[in-house]
């Protein structure tokens, strides 16, 4: 029963997602934390930055994880837990590469229709509150902490501030601001400062 929620749990997401992975993790986590309650807040934060740092999409390396925790954590077992693994991220990717398809088809043969065009516009519009969704789900306790002056939450705003103003940064100018430079800065600084 579980194999087949998680089926169509992120079949339903790799459905209704436009944007990529980043917009995917507001979806995930309302039906993987709030609605279906197979992960914890804490493991779905932990699972996240897991995500970020492996290879490949985002959105995938997310619902393979989900799918692996998810599994072991009901009792199926190492093999079970791959079989969640698989199943979550083959639903994740099956309908929009179905749909893909299809629509590589439709544009090819009205990329020039204005309709397209406003519907390529207002789509912008919601990955981008998409992303934003992902972004401000991340700000919980589990990531930076009780909001105070403690010391975990100051540095992990500070650090989060840091990243925020270096990336936006113009890119040929400053060879510190690269997404690879940034995520090993702000990691080291993690570690020197809570360890």
């Amino acid at each position: 029963m579980l194999y087949l929620k998680l089926f169509l749990t992120f079949l339903k997401i790799g459905i209704f997602t436009f944007g990529g992975g980043y917009a995917m993790i507001s979806l995930i986590e309302n039906e993987v934390v709030e609605k279906q309650h197979w992960l914890t807040p804490e493991q779905f934060t932990d699972i996240l930055a897991v995500s970020q740092t492996t290879p490949g999409p985002i959105g995938i390396n997310t619902a393979t994880y989900v799918g692996y925790t998810a599994t072991l954590d009901a009792g199926y077992g190492g093999f079970g837990a791959v079989l969640g693994a698989f199943l979550a991220s083959f639903a994740v990717i099956l309908l929009p590469f179905l749909l893909m398809l299809v629509v590589v088809r439709f544009l090819s043969a009205h990329r020039d229709n204005p309709m397209v065009t406003v519907v390529f516009k207002a789509l912008r519009v919601t990955v981008l509150g998409l992303i934003a969704a992902a972004a401000l789900s991340l700000l919980t306790e589990e990531s930076f902490g009780v909001p105070g002056w403690n010391k975990r939450f100051v540095v992990s705003c500070a650090i989060f501030a840091m990243v925020f103003i270096l990336s936006v940064l113009p890119k040929k100018k400053y060879f510190f601001n690269s997404p690879i430079t940034l995520l090993l800065a702000a990691g080291l600084l993690g570690l020197l400062v809570y360890v």
